[in-house]
């Protein structure tokens, strides 16, 4: 529950593919930004935590998990986002309250055939979220309620685009745990998941389906100051568009490590993402670098 991410990735087979359209992700979240004790969120005190996100992928998949041969894609998406997270001291039901918020920086480029290749880059959709955590002997527990507010450019028409903002509130509730399997605490269990609801699109009047989000890691420490671990994420599109387009699904697996060094106050995770199925979207593979600071 470390973040949320502006992730605009595309749909470009819209106008590509003759015959055929694509359902575009309807969900504000990146699925792989979390990883290993992904529901555990950090002591009271305020941290700046730099995400920077990387995507690419070369295809694009049918409602039946099957490439699109003609569709061609070449797609990238970087993403830096500052996230600033206070953890506070007061208490609400036993749990330590908690804010955050971001304004993530999207850097975009995306070609298919025939003729679409295009390049952004832009600020996002600014995204505020309130939290709850919980601390015990063997179990970490956190839920959330956030939302993103449609305040970077965004498509004016349905089809291929690389503009950073995605035009529609969406409000998203979360709740997730990790469990410590053993008195050490060196193996870690996490399961995080994300609910979003979707209002309607402000320019092509459209009503994207709602989302749900699992992501998942089981680590180990192998030193007091490193983390080992085996992440993955699934996602799937829950309630149709308005328009009729078909539901999408995504699934994915990797490696991560996780290390801090405590005289600076400073922790750094790393994850690979490979994206092993994919419906009615783009199939590819994600890395995420994260930098947090404790102040």
């Amino acid at each position: 529950m470390k973040t949320r991410i502006q992730f605009l990735l595309l749909a470009v087979s819209l106008a590509a593919l003759p015959g055929i359209l694509q359902a575009q992700p309807s969900a504000h979240y990146a699925p792989g930004v979390e990883g290993i004790k992904a529901a555990t969120l950090p002591p009271p005190g305020f941290y700046v935590r730099d995400y920077n996100y990387f995507y690419w992928a070369d295809q694009v998949n049918d409602s039946s998990g099957n490439k699109i041969g003609a569709a061609d894609l070449d797609a990238f998406t970087y993403v830096n986002l500052p996230r600033l997270l206070w953890i506070t001291d007061t208490k609400f039901l036993g749990g330590n309250v908690g804010v955050d918020g971001f304004l993530p920086l999207v850097y975009q480029q995306a070609s298919a055939n025939p003729g679409f290749n295009a390049t952004t880059f832009g600020v996002g959709d600014l995204f505020a979220e309130g939290t709850l955590s919980w601390h015990l002997q063997q179990f970490d527990f956190a839920v959330g309620s956030g939302v993103d507010m449609p305040t970077g450019d965004s498509p004016t028409k349905f089809g291929p685009t690389t503009k950073p903002g995605l035009g529609y509130w969406t409000f998203m509730q979360t709740a997730g745990a990790t469990w410590y399997v053993d008195e050490d605490k060196t193996w870690a269990v996490s399961a995080l998941n994300r609910f979003e609801f979707n209002t309607e699109q402000r320019d092509i009047e459209v009503t994207y389906g709602d989302a749900y989000t699992l992501e998942w890691g089981v680590s180990k420490s192998v030193c007091k100051e490193a983390d080992l671990g085996v992440v993955g994420y699934y996602q799937q599109q829950v309630t149709g568009d308005s328009n009729g387009q078909p539901l999408n699904r995504v699934a994915a697996v990797g490696p991560e490590v996780s290390c801090m060094f405590p005289k600076q106050m400073l922790f750094i995770s790393l994850r690979y993402n490979y994206e092993f199925m994919a419906e009615s979207r783009a199939q590819g593979n994600a890395i995420t670098l994260i930098l947090t600071k404790r102040f």
